[in-house]
């Protein structure tokens, strides 16, 4: 798949003419993938949060869609956790990653980005006049490329052996 990704990347970029440095595709395919995750992520976390409204239906609970957005955010975290550390950010020989301050790094991320920024941002818009079935849609543009930065650089780093 990896390598898959990469063939297609590297035949838009010739075929646009542009040149980037190894790294930079490198990053490039990393997002690719990350966001292939996060596609799979959403739809589980979703899948999740319903199945938590019908589980609690017969039971008339007034806080079904908290228990419901709380179980889905923490299992499709896990969920994002586990590909992305397969996945995306892999370990190279001689590497090492410490996997349980790599999990907790990954909650706190998705805590900053997925609930409190997108809850600023969406106030912002929507204060701004846009709708609150949009807001959601333009927070992805600010916090799926910094969720991945903060993903590779903090959360996913690697140290030498």
């Amino acid at each position: 798949m990896n390598d898959k990704i990469e063939k297609i990347l590297r035949y838009a970029l010739d075929i646009l003419h542009i040149r980037l440095p190894e790294t930079a595709i490198i990053s490039v395919v990393q997002f690719v993938k990350f966001g292939l995750v996060g596609v799979t992520n959403t739809l589980l976390s979703y899948l999740i949060n319903v199945a938590v409204l019908l589980i609690l239906e017969p039971y008339g609970f007034s806080w079904d869609y908290i228990a419901g957005n709380l179980t889905a955010f923490f299992l499709s975290v896990l969920w994002s956790f586990y590909w992305n550390n397969k996945f995306v950010f892999t370990v190279e020989k001689g590497q090492k990653r410490n996997l349980g301050k790599a999990l907790l790094k990954t909650y706190i991320s998705y805590s900053l980005t997925g609930i409190i920024l997108t809850n600023i941002l969406s106030t912002i818009w929507i204060k701004l006049g846009v709708s609150k079935f949009v807001a959601p849609i333009i927070n992805l543009v600010v916090s799926v490329p910094l969720n991945f930065i903060i993903n590779k650089k903090w959360a996913f780093r690697t140290e030498s052996k």
